[in-house]
C-alpha cells in the first residue's frame, strides 16, 4: 500500500514540503526519473477527487485554492501536463480556473475519459460526434429513476451519469441501479463505469487508459506520474503499469479517501486528498530546479 508519509500534514503548501519514498521499487524508479529528466516527463491528474475535493453537487466542484499555483510553478518544468477527466474538457477548464492561468499556457485537459481535448495554446475544445447511445439512455433515464428517491442525473454529452451521493440512502440506491442501469447501457452500447456513489453510462473504448497511452506516445514522455482517486482511474494505473513494463518509468499516486481503497493498494504514494497533491507536486517542482529550456 502507498504511504502517507510526508504529505499529510495539514500546513500550509510551500516549497519546503518534503518528497515522499515511494513503497515501491518501480515508483522510486518512476520518481527518480522524473527527477532527473523532467523536461521529458508527464504529469497527468484526474480532477474530481485529486485536484478538486468531491463535494455533494458535481456542479459545485472547484479545484482546490492552491493548484492552479502548485501546477503553474512545475508545469514549465515538465515536458507536458495534462488534466484527464471524465467530465466535459470546458467544464473542467472552467472549474479548474485554468483558461488563461500564468504558468499553464501548455496544459492539456483531455476531457470525457479522451474523446474530447482542450489546449491552452489555443483555448478549444475538438471532439468527434456524441455516441447514439448516449441520446437514447438520457431520454429513458428519467423513467427509470422516478422511484429512486434522492438519485440525479448529470447530462456531459457523451455520457451520462447517474449520482447517490445525496440519496437517502446512498450506497443502498447505488447497489440498486447497478444491475437496471447495466441493462439499459447494454441495449443501447454502451458501458457502466461505478465511482463514488455515481454510475456513469458512457461508450465503450472511452477510458483513461487509452486517453493517457496515446497522450503519452504523442509527447514522446520518458516518464509519466498520473494521480486519480476512483476506479474510473485504474485503466490509467494499467496503463502506466504497461508503459513501466516497456521500460517507460512511471509513478502512481494516490489521492487518498476512505470511499475507495482499490488505487490506494497498487499506488506506490498515497497523499491526503487534493491537499496532498498539491503538496505534492510543489514538492516536485522545487527538487525538479530550473524550468525546462
Amino acid at each position: 500500500m502507498g504511504s502517507h508519509k510526508d504529505l499529510t500534514d495539514s500546513g500550509s503548501t510551500n516549497s519546503t514540503d518534503p518528497l515522499p519514498t515511494p513503497t515501491t521499487r518501480p515508483g522510486r524508479d518512476g520518481l527518480a526519473a522524473i527527477l532527473a529528466r523532467p523536461d521529458r516527463a508527464l504529469i497527468a491528474l484526474d480532477f474530481d477527487g485529486t485536484l478538486a475535493p468531491i463535494v455533494p453537487n458535481p456542479e459545485q466542484a472547484r479545484a482546490h485554492p492552491d493548484a492552479l499555483p502548485a501546477l503553474a510553478a512545475l508545469a514549465p518544468k515538465v515536458a507536458s501536463v495534462a488534466v484527464i477527466t471524465g467530465r466535459p474538457a470546458d467544464v473542467a477548464v472552467r472549474y479548474g480556473g485554468f483558461a488563461g492561468a500564468p504558468g499553464l499556457e501548455h496544459l492539456v485537459v483531455l476531457g470525457h475519459y479522451g474523446a474530447e481535448r482542450w489546449d491552452a495554446v489555443s483555448g478549444e475544445v475538438t471532439a468527434p460526434d456524441p455516441h447514439p447511445g448516449v441520446a437514447a439512455v438520457r431520454a429513458e433515464l428519467p423513467g427509470l429513476l422516478d422511484s429512486r428517491q434522492g438519485a440525479w442525473i448529470e447530462d456531459k454529452g457523451h455520457a451520462i451519469a447517474v449520482h447517490t451521493r445525496r440519496a437517502a440512502d446512498p450506497q443502498g440506491t447505488f447497489d440498486a441501479l447497478r444491475e437496471p442501469l447495466a441493462d439499459l447501457a447494454t441495449r443501447h452500447g454502451l458501458i457502466v463505469e461505478p465511482g463514488r456513489m455515481v454510475l456513469e453510462l458512457r461508450p465503450p473504448g472511452m477510458d483513461k487508459g487509452v486517453a493517457l497511452s496515446e497522450y503519452v506516445r504523442e509527447l514522446g514522455a520518458e516518464s509519466v506520474l498520473y494521480a486519480g482517486d476512483d476506479l474510473g482511474d485504474l485503466p490509467a494505473y494499467a496503463a502506466v503499469d504497461t508503459l513501466r513494463s516497456d521500460g517507460t518509468p512511471g509513478l502512481l499516486v494516490c489521492s487518498g479517501s476512505e470511499e475507495v481503497t482499490e488505487l490506494s493498494k497498487k499506488a506506490d504514494v498515497v497523499v491526503d486528498g487534493p491537499a496532498g497533491i498539491v503538496r505534492l507536486l510543489r514538492a516536485i517542482a522545487h527538487q525538479t530546479g530550473r524550468p525546462a529550456s
